[in-house]
C-alpha cells in the first residue's frame, strides 16, 4: 500500500471511514492490525487455542521437532510438535497449544509469523479416535512432574557445586527455595533447542530417586549431551507453560558454564 494512504488511514476519525477505504479493493476487507487487505474467505487472525484440523501442505523436521503447515480450508497455519513422521497431503488434528509470534528458528534460519507449539499432532480428524502411530507424545507423566526416568549414563564423580545444592536437595527443599536463585552441577542427559523461544536441558547428578533425580532447566545457552555443567538460575514451582509443558520444579533463564 502506498505510504500516503497509510497516513490517511491514521488520521481518519471513524471506523466507517476506514471501512470505506477497505472496500476500495474489490471483494476484500481491510485488516487494521496487519495494515493489508485480506479476502472475505481468509480470516485475519490465527485460530483460537481450541485446536484445528486440516491438510499438511509442508513439513520440516529439525532439532527434535517437526514443523507442519496446515491448510484448514480458510487459512494456512504453522504448528510444531516433538519429532514425528508425517507426509504432505495427510489430514491432521492439531490440539490446543501455545502460540509463538515472530518465532525465529536458528536451525532453520527462518522466521515464522506464528507457530503453535503443541504436545502432539494426530493423524486424522477429531472424530477419529482410533490409535495412530503418528501421534507424538512429548511429555510423559514423569516429565509433567518435572522428571524423567534415570538414563544409562555415568553420573559418578559429579561434585556438588560450591555454595550450591544437589538435585535431590533442590527437590527436598523446593518449598523454601521457590523463586530464589539456586546453583547446581549436573550432567546433561537431554537437550531440546528452540522450543517456545528457549533451550531446554535435563540434568542429573546421581542423587535422588525416580521423581527427584532429574531437573529441567531453560536457558539461552547451548550444551551437548554428556556435558557436565554448572547451572545458576531462579527455581520456579508449579510452572505451566501450556501445551502439556507442566513442571513441579524448574530452573528458568539459567546461566550455564561448563564445569
Amino acid at each position: 500500500m502506498p505510504d500516503h494512504l497509510h497516513g490517511i488511514i491514521k488520521i481518519l476519525p471513524t471506523v466507517g471511514a476506514i471501512g470505506s477505504i477497505a472496500h476500495t479493493k474489490k471483494n476484500g476487507n481491510w485488516d487494521r492490525k496487519r495494515h493489508q487487505f485480506f479476502s472475505k474467505t481468509e480470516k485475519s487472525t490465527q485460530p483460537v487455542p481450541s485446536g484445528f484440523v486440516g491438510k499438511v501442505i509442508e513439513t520440516i523436521s529439525t532439532a527434535g521437532y517437526t514443523y507442519v503447515q496446515v491448510d484448514t480450508g480458510t487459512e494456512k497455519i504453522w504448528a510444531a510438535a516433538p519429532e514425528f513422521k508425517i507426509e504432505e497431503g495427510e489430514t491432521v488434528t492439531v490440539p490446543a497449544g501455545a502460540p509463538m509470534k515472530n518465532y525465529q528458528s536458528k536451525t532453520l534460519n527462518r522466521t515464522f509469523d506464528v507457530v503453535w507449539f503443541v504436545p502432539y499432532i494426530k493423524s486424522g480428524t477429531k472424530d477419529s479416535m482410533a490409535p495412530s502411530t503418528k501421534v507424538a507424545e512429548p511429555v510423559s507423566k514423569e516429565q509433567q512432574a518435572g522428571t524423567v526416568p534415570l538414563v544409562e549414563t555415568d553420573l559418578s564423580n559429579i561434585k556438588k557445586a560450591e555454595s550450591g545444592k544437589t538435585i535431590a536437595e533442590i527437590f527436598a527443599e523446593k518449598t523454601s527455595l521457590g523463586n530464589k536463585k539456586v546453583k547446581v552441577r549436573g550432567k546433561v542427559v537431554k537437550f531440546s533447542p528452540e522450543i517456545m523461544g528457549k533451550n531446554w536441558i535435563h540434568i542429573q547428578d546421581g542423587t535422588g530417586a525416580k521423581g527427584t533425580n532429574d531437573l529441567t532447566v531453560t536457558t539461552k545457552s547451548t550444551v551437548k549431551l554428556g556435558d557436565i555443567i554448572l547451572v545458576e538460575g531462579t527455581l520456579v514451582l508449579n510452572k505451566d507453560f501450556g501445551a502439556g509443558y507442566k513442571y513441579d520444579v524448574i530452573i528458568e533463564d539459567a546461566e550455564i558454564t561448563n564445569n
